[in-house]
């Protein structure tokens, strides 16, 4: 098989959590570009609309769907409305998160649930129900975690007070471990991106107040681009990767290499 042809994604499906802006939005671009075909998931229609817009402008075809997976009980509904799209699920990208700055001592319960119940048990509720629908009847999938090189060392307080957020995105590292181990049996390969700091609407208050100590323990000196997770995305999305699971790839300028 050529190069070319192992990146192919045409003929594919791809659910997208979190995909109307930001990182998750990025992602199905690229997965779009390559010939995927998507449905994309998030809490307001009005972003999932702008979304399916921009991709249209790009000759991507995308589906659309409101749901809170910050509620686990919507979640099955979810899961059969996506498969009803397109008749499959080959590709799931697990990019829904939300975080919250507070010091430990003060962290107030609710919020601490509230990262939680969306971060991981929405997480792995979805990841559950596309399975179980789709991947583990047809004996292939490609699941794909967003991690964060915060779920991979501890922070530095005058960067990040976001306990419930760290804790999610460790637990989502080990998440992809174990889940890659049961799975491999049906040919599902799991696989996590760890991305350092990237400019998105939910880091924005903390590169207000940190950038220039971002920047310093970055080795390349830079915040990631709009481009810089979408060539992973891919390789972790296509057959490129069919020998590949069970891993997280930090996408971070080196910040976890020091």
């Amino acid at each position: 098989m050529s190069v070319k042809k192992l990146f192919d994604l045409t003929g594919r499906v791809a659910l997208v959590t979190g995909g109307s802006r930001g990182l998750g939005l990025q992602l199905a671009e690229a997965l779009g570009e390559m010939g995927a075909r998507l449905v994309l998931v998030a809490r307001k229609e009005a972003e999932l609309e702008q979304a399916r817009a921009h991709l249209g402008k790009l000759g991507i075809e995308a589906k659309v769907l409101v749901c809170d997976l910050g509620n686990a009980v919507t979640i099955p509904d979810l899961a059969e409305k996506a498969l009803a799209c397109y008749g499959q699920i080959d590709i799931l990208v697990n990019n829904a998160g939300a975080t919250w700055g507070a010091a430990a001592e003060d962290y107030p319960l609710e919020a601490w649930q509230r990262v939680l119940n969306l971060n991981l048990t929405g997480t792995f509720v979805l990841t559950q129900e596309i399975a179980r629908r789709a991947m583990i009847p047809q004996k292939r999938g490609k699941i794909i975690n967003i991690a964060s090189i915060a779920g991979l060392k501890g922070t530095p307080p005058d960067v990040l007070r976001t306990i419930a957020y760290n804790t999610s995105k460790g637990g989502l590292v080990n998440f992809t471990r174990a889940l890659a181990a049961e799975w491999g049996q049906y040919n599902i390969n799991v696989n996590a991106i760890a991305p350092g700091f990237f400019p998105t609407k939910m880091s924005k208050v903390v590169l207000n107040n940190s950038q220039d100590a971002i920047l310093r323990m970055t080795p390349l000196g830079r915040l990631g681009s709009d481009e810089d997770l979408k060539g992973v995305a891919v390789l972790l999305a296509s057959d490129a990767s069919r020998h590949i699971t069970g891993q997280i790839i930090a996408v971070d300028g080196g910040t976890t290499a020091i």
